[in-house]
Parts: structure tokens; C-alpha cells; sequence
């Protein structure tokens, strides 16, 4: 069984994840991370069921609480996190209908933007536990664009750094990623355990090397070590965007500034 979002709560978001996390709710793509350019639009239709509070790890950057929202679809229960609701329970709401204010809690990394986390569950599943949602399906074109490991930054913080290259092929018309044996790699890699290949893609390369071993569309990273210009770094970030797809290097007091050329290479162990 397989839950699928479609073009119409995709479009929503200027960006989506489904293996780009180090929990287990992401395991074998059972959940899907969104990105919102503003507010937090709802990705399903449905009633809530209940809104829930609760502790999230402690980090100097993110907020003390998350909160869980459990909405109805008709076929699934929908369960998203990282949204302070404004809905509570009985409240019907629609594709695009404002569910709150997204929250920067505790689970992200320091790289990762505000987002929503969504997952489905059988009715008769257990929706309050951290796993046990149905994989999910991106049910929308996707756009493989080849990437050499070359680029240069755009935008940089204290954890992160984005690159030039790979360029969309058609901003706001399509999902695109860095292509992978014929199809998108998604996760982060190497910092998070393992990540996927989106689109039917048949091997996980990235920048020409070789970087996972792949089953279904789920991939187990090889002992690797990613460089930039030469200096180890966290990793890369991968995803699916429908506008900037340049390459985003993550690490803590990554040192890349606005305008400097970057050589990505990947060095196994």
C-alpha cells in the first residue's frame, strides 16, 4: 500500500524530500518533508482529528516544542509535524487551507530550513509513534539534471553553502534534482544513513562516483567522504525543487563564501 501526492499539493511547496532525514520516519521514503515559501498551506483535505504538543531535543537555534497534527483524508490518516496549528480538532480543512505557522523545532539539523513533515498511516495503525507510515509517492514529473561536482556559491550561512550549478531546466514548470542512473538521488549524503533515487533511476552516483547500493528506490550510502576544494565537509543535501536545484554542501562552520569557485569530489573509504 502506497500513499501518492499529486501535482496539486506538490505545487504548494518549492521544494520536497522524502529519504533527507535521520529519523526513522523517513525510512524507505514513508514520509515526505515540504517546503513552503510561506505559511503552512495544508498538502491533504480532510478533518482533524486531534493536535498534539510535544518536547522536541533541545538546540540553542529551535524551538523547546513541536507539534503533531492527525487529519482525516477519508483513506488514510494524515500525520504532519513542524506546524504550531490554528486548527484544532473537527475542523475540515482543504488543500491550501492555512494549518499554522511552520516552527523550527529541535529535530532539525542547523542547515535544514522550516518545513512540514507528513506521513500516512492506516486508520487502524498507530498514529502517534515515530514510525509506521505508508511510503509515500511523488506522483509528478521529475527531472534528472546532470551534475560534474563543480559550481559556484550563491548563498552561504554558518552551516551551509549553495552552488550555481546544476541549473533547472524549467523553474516553476517542473521538479527537477540531481540526476542519478536515469533518475533524481534525494537524502542527505553522506550525513544521514541512507537516501533514495526518485524517478525510476537505476544506480546512486553523484558527480560521476559511484556513492550507494540501491533496492527498490531506497539506497545504503558506501563509507564515503565528501570534499570541498579538497577539505572534508558534512555532506551534500539532495533533494527535489521546482526552481533552484544548484548543488547545497552542509557542515558546521563550513567556510565558503559568496562568489568562491567550489570542487565537489567524493572519496571512498
Amino acid at each position: 500500500m502506497t500513499a501518492t501526492l499529486g501535482p496539486e499539493q506538490l505545487f504548494q511547496y518549492y521544494r520536497f524530500s522524502l529519504y533527507n532525514s535521520p529519523f526513522t520516519a523517513h525510512d524507505e521514503g514513508c514520509a515526505i518533508d515540504l517546503y513552503p515559501e510561506r505559511g503552512a498551506p495544508s498538502p491533504v483535505a480532510g478533518e482533524v482529528i486531534e493536535t498534539k504538543t510535544v518536547t522536541a531535543p533541545s538546540k540553542p537555534y529551535a524551538a523547546e516544542h513541536d507539534h503533531l497534527i492527525l487529519i482525516d483524508t477519508g483513506e488514510y490518516v494524515a500525520r504532519t509535524l513542524h506546524v504550531d496549528p490554528t486548527v484544532e480538532a473537527g475542523d475540515t480543512v482543504e488543500v491550501g487551507d492555512s494549518l499554522g505557522e511552520l516552527v523550527r523545532a529541535g529535530f532539525f539539523a542547523p542547515w535544514v530550513p522550516n518545513h512540514i513533515h507528513l506521513g500516512f498511516r492506516t486508520h487502524e495503525a498507530n498514529a502517534y509513534r515515530a514510525s509506521g507510515s505508508l511510503p509515500v509517492t511523488a506522483t509528478v514529473e521529475l527531472t534528472g539534471v546532470e551534475w560534474d561536482g563543480t559550481g559556484t556559491v550563491t548563498d552561504a550561512g554558518e552551516t551551509w553553502a549553495r552552488l550555481d550549478a546544476p541549473v533547472h531546466p524549467a523553474p516553476g514548470e517542473q521538479f527537477a534534482g540531481i540526476a542519478s542512473g536515469g533518475g533524481v538521488l534525494d537524502g542527505g549524503f553522506p550525513h544521514y544513513d541512507g537516501g533514495g533515487v526518485l524517478a525510476g533511476g537505476t544506480q546512486a552516483t553523484l558527480a560521476g562516483q559511484s556513492v550507494g547500493t540501491l533496492a527498490d528506490r531506497t539506497v545504503e550510502w558506501d563509507d564515503c567522504t565528501v570534499l570541498a576544494n579538497g577539505t572534508p565537509i558534512t555532506g551534500v543535501a539532495l533533494f527535489c525543487a521546482q526552481d533552484n536545484i544548484g548543488a547545497k554542501l552542509v557542515g558546521r562552520d563550513l567556510s565558503l563564501s559568496v562568489g568562491a569557485h567550489v570542487d565537489v569530489t567524493v572519496e571512498k573509504s
